[in-house]
């Protein structure tokens, strides 16, 4: 496979960006589409909803950064391990294709969404800070596929870790389409260990043994610990209707889920946890496979 990423053409490599990205919103594609309520709608029927390419809603914001992130992960990867010819070329084009796909997505949702929305003051507002956070989102998808496709192995290990958390809500909407069916509890909670074994074998791969590697696990650990609480409070936030009128108790009741969450065993340290006893069988296993080729040659 990644042989022949190498003879494509480098203007092959658009529409492979442009693959990518819709292989991140796949999750939402599948579900049909269909924009989910919103509180300031202009008075439809669930069924008379517009088709977005984009799940715009408050209920929603860690899905949408999901889709964009992972889509733009994926491509990091086919730019980092294909290693296409020309590849400055490439990856232009790589990178190019996946913000055509990304922006059209968010321009054809702004639309339909403005075009139902109610009139009001809230309604703008609302409509603004939901396109503010999807482009803060394709910029985060920017960073990691610059991390994983164009970086060092430790800036890698750090994008990796980011997507790594991205991907467990890209994953489960996949497993289970948005509001569709019953989630299943025993695949969601071994979906929910599956971050901290990836950045565990990222940091594997990394190793420790310089300076810079060292500082890319260290904030790769912050990540895996951080990152987590962090999506835990502003869904707690953001999902309030009690809320949405307080800007000011919304930010509040945010910190004190954060602060709540940040140690809670099951969501931020156990994983951690966990990552680190991969990375470390990781790292056993690497100097065993290494003590074995060096010892005939001795």
């Amino acid at each position: 496979m990644l042989t022949r990423l190498r003879s494509i053409r480098a203007g092959w490599y658009l529409p492979i960006g442009m693959l990518a990205a819709i292989i991140g919103l796949l999750p939402w594609l599948i579900t049909g589409m269909r924009l989910p309520l919103q509180n300031l709608w202009a008075g439809a029927s669930p069924t008379d909803m517009p088709l977005v390419l984009l799940p715009f809603s408050q209920y929603d914001l860690s899905l949408i950064v999901a889709l964009l992130v992972t889509g733009s992960a994926i491509a990091g990867a086919l730019a980092r391990f294909g290693r296409p010819k020309r590849s400055g070329i490439a990856r232009f084009a790589l990178i190019v294709g996946v913000l055509v796909v990304q922006v059209f997505a968010i321009v054809q949702t702004a639309i339909a969404v403005s075009h139902g929305l109610s009139t009001s003051t809230m309604a703008r507002l609302y409509l603004t800070a939901v396109v503010a956070g999807t482009i803060a989102s394709i910029l985060l998808g920017l960073g990691v596929l610059a991390l994983i496709g164009l970086a060092p192995v430790p800036g890698a290990t750090i994008g990796i870790s980011i997507a790594a958390i991205a991907f467990v809500d890209w994953l489960s909407a996949l497993l289970v389409p948005l509001r569709t069916s019953t989630p299943n509890l025993v695949l969601f909670n071994a979906i929910h260990w599956l971050p901290a074994v990836i950045v565990g074998l990222a940091l594997a791969w990394c190793g420790i043994r310089t300076f810079g590697r060292a500082a890319a696990a260290i904030v790769s650990i912050l990540v895996l610990w951080i990152v987590p609480a962090a999506d835990t409070a502003a869904a707690s936030a953001t999902r309030s209707r009690v809320l949405a009128h307080d800007p000011t108790e919304m930010l509040a009741y945010g910190r004190e889920v954060f602060a709540a969450a940040l140690w809670t065993p099951v969501l931020s340290l156990w994983p951690v946890v966990v990552a680190v006893v991969v990375m470390v069988l990781g790292l056993v296993a690497r100097w065993v496979i290494r003590r074995r080729h060096v010892a005939p040659a001795a």
